[in-house]
């Protein structure tokens, strides 16, 4: 076994396993969707870097990754934490199809398979 496989013999193991015990499931799934967001962001070029990370098909996958945690994770989570959320992925979706030279037919772009067509 390598060094850096953590086990529970690893110093601070039991420590993180603790502290990710501590936190609700609620925080974890924005936490996950947050960082979804902010990479296809990047990805769509939409930083203040712009075309120097930008990558459609990487933003795909993360757009349609964000649209089906949202999707499943509706129920669990209250609208409070949802509502932000979604129009966060509408806004990502738009990005990316005002970024595609071919834009995708209405409800074949990137997560709309989860939250069905996207329009401006």
């Amino acid at each position: 076994m390598s060094d850096a496989t953590p086990t529970s013999d690893s110093p601070g193991f039991d420590e993180m396993a603790r502290d990710i015990a501590e936190v609700p499931a609620v925080e974890v799934i924005v936490t996950v969707a947050v960082n979804l967001m902010s990479a296809a962001a990047v990805k769509l070029g939409l930083t203040e870097d712009g075309d120097e990370h930008k990558d459609l098909d990487e933003a795909r996958k993360l757009v349609h990754a964000l649209a089906g945690l949202l999707d499943a994770s509706t129920t669990e989570i209250s609208s409070f934490h949802a509502a932000p959320l979604r129009d966060g992925l509408k806004s990502l979706q738009l990005a990316f199809r005002e970024a595609s030279l071919v834009p995708d037919e209405p409800g074949q772009g990137p997560g709309e398979k989860y939250t069905g067509p996207v329009f401006g």
